[in-house]
């Protein structure tokens, strides 16, 4: 009888120790702070649930601007980072923050305005004299406003264009102080001018009279680097696990994903992780 006890009670054990570990690997995660663009694309939705299929490792995304992004990496409240503003990218390596940037994927900028196009830009590949064109005609412009990736490129090629847009914060130049989803809706609704980055226009559905004006710049590249938050600066971050995803994103797997990504039957993002330095 005792036998007979003591082999129930140890399978009702096996019964639970099986039971219990769907719910130990489920929480195998790590967090990655990334921009709005890779999650208002939907390329991470897409990308991600790959990646956990091969690995057991769910990834969980904190979307937000680039800047916003590498304030949590640096506070080590994300294991990895996957921004788009290499400068600012290099400074949070070289600030011992991270322990190295690769590229990992590229797409491009465009600005989009409405249709009946006040500023006369449609078609302009210069993309500095498009934005002088703007400002002379003081036609509204929609900023994102946030310290983005983004936003940082725009005030960038503002300055190329020798406007001061700053200045003009609150006339014809608005700075919504959001995601760029937000931000494309504030234009819709103002018939107005933006900088976007060309997967989030892909994705955006709530377009109105807004139309793509002026592309093709190669200022206008999109650049995406990967960085895992380094643990001798942050010990409790998952070192081994965002290695992982790291290196699965780089792999040929990985990089296949992120080319099969289509939006509408249109590739939004082109894989270059080989292709270091671009």
């Amino acid at each position: 009888m005792r036998s007979r006890k003591t082999t129930v009670s140890l399978s009702l054990v096996l019964v639970l120790v099986a039971c219990a570990l769907p719910l130990v690997a489920a929480d195998r995660f790590i967090t990655v702070a990334s921009t709005t663009s890779t999650e208002n694309s939907g390329l991470l939705r897409d990308v991600l649930p790959l990646f956990q299929r091969d690995t057991g490792i769910e990834a969980r995304v904190v979307a937000v601007g680039t800047g916003q992004a590498i304030e949590l990496a640096q506070r080590g409240d994300a294991d990895v980072l996957l921004v788009h503003h290499q400068p600012s990218e290099e400074q949070f390596v070289a600030d011992g923050f991270g322990v190295t940037r690769f590229d990992v994927m590229y797409n491009d900028f465009v600005v989009v305005g409405p249709r009946t196009d006040p500023a006369g830009i449609q078609g302009m590949r210069d993309v500095t004299a498009a934005l002088a064109h703007i400002a002379a005609k003081r036609s509204p412009f929609v900023s994102r406003g946030d310290d983005s990736g983004t936003h940082k490129l725009e005030l960038r090629l503002w300055q190329a264009a020798g406007v001061n847009a700053i200045a003009a914060s609150g006339t014809w130049y608005r700075e919504a102080g959001a995601g760029m989803g937000s931000t494309l809706n504030t234009a819709s609704g103002m018939d107005a001018y933006a900088l976007t980055d060309r997967g989030t226009w892909l994705s955006f559905k709530n377009r109105g009279n807004l139309t793509i004006v002026s592309e093709g710049d190669r200022r206008l590249l999109n650049q995406y680097g990967i960085i895992r938050v380094n643990p001798a600066r942050h010990p409790h971050v998952k070192a081994a696990d965002g290695q992982q995803f790291i290196d699965w994103l780089l792999s040929e797997k990985g990089q296949q994903a992120i080319a099969a990504f289509r939006i509408e039957g249109e590739q939004a993002f082109f894989p270059n992780a080989k292709k270091r330095g671009a």
